[in-house]
């Protein structure tokens, strides 16, 4: 796969506060990137430098081979940009604030016409063409942003917040339209959304205080998750006692918590040692001991566990909080 955004030593301060401490990342043709991180961590800043709207303190931000700082108009050519909060000309309607970003990337003629059609139609805003911009509901700005951003059928995407205030089929319109473009482009998605990484991404980088802390594909980062190939079993109430202490005689079980009975059941969490799959063996022991299963079931785990484990270390448990 071709590499479309290649960032080296990528580093920004504002005075003593540095916000990018030192970044390398690469992004190839055909990557959907989800850019996670905590209010801070340096996505944003991060996202400024590549698209040329802030230069860094040191370091390099390569756009298709063209260094952003050096050659910044044909870098810039190369990308669509959706800022956060999807600045546009409030006084503009979407139809001439289109032909006013037509005119930007120096559109004309048939292309020109097919371009602003066919966008028109990719993002839904056919039926807002000519109200005022600042009249829209949120979700139609962010449309009317996204529409800028892919006009010129850019090989770059670079979007924060994409599906910020949708609706959910317009969240649902706006993932599938990214998995449709990302086969012939480099698309980087900065989101609070975990389940849009799940939905659209096939990689995840995560940064806290300016670094890098984790980068793999989103089942990677589910494999961090403790309760990764975890087993929720619901057995008969009476027999609760005696599963529990089966469980804890496999080898492959981790920790065993037990739910609340109700209405006859008991149902049980059990985690795997190792994080590999243990529902076959679960699901052996207890046919083995009689124990009659009403259901089990197998958990990936959760985005959000592995991400404040990430950005801010695991969570202590209450011994040890008080011992702190």
């Amino acid at each position: 796969m071709a590499e479309m955004i290649a960032l080296s030593r990528l580093t920004k301060r504002f005075g003593p506060l540095t916000a990018v401490d030192g970044i390398d990342m690469k992004v190839s043709r055909g990557e959907v990137l989800g850019f996670l991180g905590p209010n801070g961590a340096g996505k944003s800043t991060t996202m400024k430098m590549v698209t040329g709207f802030l230069a860094p303190t040191s370091g390099t931000a390569m756009v298709d081979g063209m260094d952003v700082t050096v050659d910044p108009v044909k870098a810039k050519q190369r990308i669509g940009y959706l800022p956060e909060g999807a600045p546009c000309y409030g006084d503009m309607t979407p139809r001439s604030f289109l032909n006013f970003i037509a005119d930007v990337r120096m559109l004309s003629g048939k292309e020109r016409d097919k371009a602003i059609d066919e966008t028109i139609e990719r993002v839904e805003i056919a039926g807002v063409l000519d109200q005022p911009i600042e009249t829209l509901s949120k979700g139609f700005k962010r449309r009317v942003g996204l529409a800028q951003a892919i006009l010129h059928n850019p090989p770059v995407l670079i979007l924060d917040e994409p599906t910020d205030g949708l609706d959910p089929n317009q969240k649902h319109q706006v993932r599938t339209l990214i998995q449709e473009m990302a086969s012939d482009k480099a698309v980087v998605i900065s989101t609070h959304i975990l389940e849009e990484v799940e939905a659209v991404c096939s990689r995840a980088v995560v940064i806290a205080r300016g670094k890098i802390l984790a980068d793999g594909t989103p089942e990677d980062l589910l494999k961090r998750s403790p309760l990764h190939n975890a087993v929720h079993v619901r057995v008969a109430a009476a027999a609760a006692s005696a599963v529990a202490g089966d469980l804890k005689t496999l080898a492959v079980v981790g920790e065993v918590t037990q739910g609340e009975s109700r209405e006859g059941y008991c149902e049980f969490s059990v985690t795997s040692k190792t994080g590999a799959p243990i529902a076959p063996d679960v699901a052996a022991l207890l046919k083995d001991k009689g124990h009659p299963v009403s259901d089990l079931k197998t958990e990936k785990g959760a985005l959000d566990a592995v991400f404040r484990d990430i950005t801010r270390g695991p969570a202590k448990k209450p011994a040890e909080a008080q011992n702190a």
